[in-house]
């Protein structure tokens, strides 16, 4: 398997699961004052799980491509990758 397959495999595996698909949608929503996106305690509240949990699927979301991360002090903030998640759609429509 080549990378490439790889990498289109880690992102079917990432939004096989529905919270991921949901933390997505929440990405796609909002963003949080002068931010371009959300930060992690928001995307907590938002989808009503716990800090750990949100922090596992923002490393599965983040290593698949599909959201960008922007550490600034203590905060997290967190908002999608339209340009992969737009590649990964054109390449699901040619593979499918």
């Amino acid at each position: 398997m080549n990378e490439s397959q790889k990498a289109f495999n880690r992102v079917l595996h990432a939004i096989a699961d529905p919270t991921r698909r949901g933390i997505l949608q929440v990405l796609k929503k909002g963003s949080s004052g002068d931010h371009a996106g959300l930060c992690a305690s928001d995307i907590e509240t938002k989808v009503g799980l716990s800090q750990p949990t949100i922090s596992h699927h923002m490393a599965v979301l983040q290593k698949a491509g599909l959201v960008d991360a922007k550490k600034e002090g203590l905060w997290r903030w967190y908002r999608r990758n339209e340009p992969a998640l737009n590649a990964f759609m054109q390449k699901l429509r040619r593979t499918l």
